[in-house]
């Protein structure tokens, strides 16, 4: 036995064990939410249902947390991205010896346990209203997203602040001395360029707040999201719904990722079209 066959062996025996790894609690509950027993298991296969489904969508527990993990998740996209573009500019615009500084203040919320910034938020946001009478905005969908967004913001900020380390500013520089003005270069000539990390950045925001707990369970009030449901209920002892649940979303996730693949192998065949047009004329 050889060592390069040795060595074959391992490598084929360690990407195994990362695939099983990676996808063995996936495989696991998308079998459970086909399995006819009320406990989620995967043998003995009992018998093939569709009722988890049918018994989640009854589930108004779930329903409602999912329901509010879309809309906070939306309100944190609308915040986020643009904190982040305007974190990110401004950082290519102060002064270099202040960068260092700049950068330290705006990404402490990412080093800041979720539990505290979402404790935070509540008894800040508590003291606001007392003094200035306005009781809805203590509300939990509200501070939820405000704790989510100090956070998450500063992960939109790296996302552009990578995508803007390869921008050329002649562009600017050339449009400005051709007479344009600035609201023109930033709409006309940055914005462009920045938009698949404007992309990037409103999927990781999303995905953020979607899965966020630590912050959400304190800043949530009495309100619920599906995380702070689902923790509720795996305490309490889970069900093939659960499994259900993930099911869905896994399948959600995966055709948006082949949407989006398809889109983008689109895109890049027409840029190559038309590099390849400009280059015969």
């Amino acid at each position: 036995m050889s060592a390069r066959f040795v060595w074959r062996l391992m490598l084929g025996f360690y990407i195994a064990l990362f695939f099983a790894f990676l996808f063995g609690p996936l495989i696991v509950m998308g079998v459970t939410a086909f399995n006819t027993p009320d406990y989620p298991q995967v043998w003995p296969f009992e018998g093939f249902t569709l009722d988890w489904f049918a018994k989640l969508t009854a589930d108004r527990n779930l329903m409602e947390g999912l329901v509010n993990s879309f809309i906070i998740g939306a309100f944190v996209v609308a915040l986020s991205v643009p904190l982040g573009l305007a974190g990110a500019i401004l950082m290519t615009q102060i002064y270099r010896p202040a960068r260092s500084l700049y950068y330290l203040i705006v990404v402490s919320p990412v080093l800041t346990p979720g539990v505290i910034i979402g404790i935070s938020t509540v008894i800040f946001w508590k003291d606001v209203t007392e003094l200035t009478g306005m009781q809805s905005l203590f509300n939990g969908i509200f501070l939820a997203t405000l704790g989510q967004a100090a956070f998450i913001s500063a992960y939109c900020m790296l996302i552009f602040l990578s995508r803007l380390q390869r921008y050329d500013r002649v562009q600017e520089e050339a449009a400005l001395d051709l007479g344009a003005s600035q609201t023109q270069v930033f709409f006309d000539i940055l914005l462009p360029f920045l938009r698949p990390a404007i992309f990037s950045a409103a999927v990781i925001a999303f995905l953020s707040s979607f899965e966020n707990y630590n912050t959400t369970t304190f800043a949530i009030l009495a309100d619920k999201t599906l995380t702070t449901v689902l923790a509720g209920r795996v305490r309490a002892g889970t069900t093939p719904a659960i499994s259900a649940m993930a099911v869905v979303i896994i399948g959600v996730t995966v055709i948006g990722a082949i949407v989006y693949e398809i889109v983008k192998r689109a895109e890049l065949r027409r840029e190559a079209a038309r590099a390849n047009a400009l280059a015969a004329a």
